[in-house]
């Protein structure tokens, strides 16, 4: 069982790349993927590589019921949302008769686990944001309060490594492996690639892509691509950084905006810059299909993520890092030291505007080869393939046959 009761971020690429693999291997029993009936109206394009694909039926989406979906979205705490999937975790398992179970996101359910509650079946789970071992990179000096959260995952984690019915944690982050490892069984904890999986543009070239946005030839694009309207992605501070360009720096740069769909928020950041005669803005509001994504990471010239003192890793790096386009992004956490040891860009002090202008400038003014590597761009993108992705899960959770290996 495959629970993923959430409609965004990485939810939906996920279960694409692991329906895909199941299919494409035709892996022995069923695969119950546990979803939001939002999920089912909204993620058609997963929905139907089941039905397009699943020849035997050993597929089956399960929805939560709408009641259930709003007492989670409703819990006004992270503790309470962990003890309401805790009770989804329990039920499904246990009505679907499941013999494995893995939890998509694991870090937003921990807590009942943690205090030792039990499960009808052996779990799993995908850890995206451990910050424990931060201390380790380079000018990281963690404030009391990340002192204290550190203290809390160790303790969080050797609990969970030493549940009777745990099975894998998968983590995202490749640097925590070893610190994670150290407070249970190393046979416990694997690396998790982030998974990246260009489509081939097809007609929608980037070429056409320029021109059906009317962007001129003479600019570069600069794209935010995701679910903007949160505070964390650093849109107020790319707005207030744009606005200490100079008129000639601004008339050689598009801001491309895209994937946001809340747009009132969104206008609200932007409006200060929309009256600047010399700069370009195109904003293209909604889902994006994943066939889609590619052409605008594509068309890219640098991808902006100034996300705010964000713990974890980013998609948006493997987008980038496999459309062979440099980032310019937070050099805080994980992020920052992925650039730093790929060269996948430039890392900043995302949360000064002057640096993020600094940052612009440079990516405007210089050969972009000069700012990145794009042969350590191209290995890092390789490391996390989809097929790679799930071929891990599979081996460790759910299956145990030579066949996936």
């Amino acid at each position: 069982m495959l629970f993923s009761p959430w409609c965004y971020g990485h939810h939906p690429t996920y279960l694409r790349h692991l329906i895909s693999y199941w299919c494409q291997w035709q892996l022995p029993g069923t695969l119950n993927i546990v979803v939001s009936g939002q999920f089912l109206e909204e993620h058609t394009d997963v929905v139907e590589l089941q039905k397009k694909y699943d020849d035997r039926q050993s597929i089956k989406f399960v929805a939560i019921t709408p009641q259930e979906q709003a007492d989670l979205e409703n819990a006004t705490s992270g503790w309470g949302r962990a003890f309401e999937q805790y009770k989804l975790i329990s039920k499904y398992a246990s009505l679907l008769k499941a013999t494995q179970g893995l939890i998509i996101y694991f870090d937003s359910c921990q807590l009942p686990l943690v205090l030792g509650l039990k499960l009808p079946c052996p779990f799993s789970g995908i850890y995206y944001r451990p910050t424990f071992h931060y201390r380790l990179f380079v000018d990281s000096i963690p404030t009391w309060r990340e002192r204290v959260q550190h203290l809390r995952e160790q303790i969080f984690l050797w609990r969970l490594l030493h549940h009777p019915q745990f099975k894998t944690l998968f983590c995202l982050d490749p640097l925590a492996i070893e610190a994670i490892a150290r407070l249970g069984n190393r046979d416990q904890v694997m690396h998790l690639p982030d998974p990246v999986k260009l489509e081939d543009s097809g007609e929608n070239s980037p070429e056409n892509l320029r021109v059906n946005l009317g962007i001129e030839p003479n600019r570069q694009i600069f794209l935010s691509f995701g679910r903007l309207s949160e505070g964390r992605k650093g849109v107020p501070q790319l707005v207030e950084a744009i606005s200490l360009l100079s008129p000639d720096i601004q008339q050689n740069l598009c801001l491309l905006f895209v994937g946001e769909p809340n747009s009132k928020q969104l206008e609200a950041w932007l409006t200060p810059i929309r009256q600047l005669d010399s700069l370009k803005i195109v904003t293209r509001y909604g889902y994006v299909p994943e066939s889609e994504v590619n052409s605008y990471f594509q068309l890219a010239d640098v991808v902006l993520a100034p996300y705010q003192r964000h713990v974890g890793m980013s998609g948006i790096l493997l987008q980038a890092a496999a459309a062979n386009k440099p980032v310019l992004s937070s050099d805080y956490g994980l992020m920052g030291e992925m650039i730093r040891r790929y060269r996948l860009g430039l890392a900043v002090d995302s949360t000064l505007p002057s640096e993020i202008a600094k940052g612009l400038t440079r990516f405007l003014l210089e050969a972009p080869d000069n700012l990145c590597d794009r042969t350590k761009m191209k290995g890092f993108a390789e490391q996390n393939s989809a097929e790679r992705f799930a071929r891990i899960i599979f081996k460790y959770t759910i299956l145990d046959t030579p066949k996936i290996l």
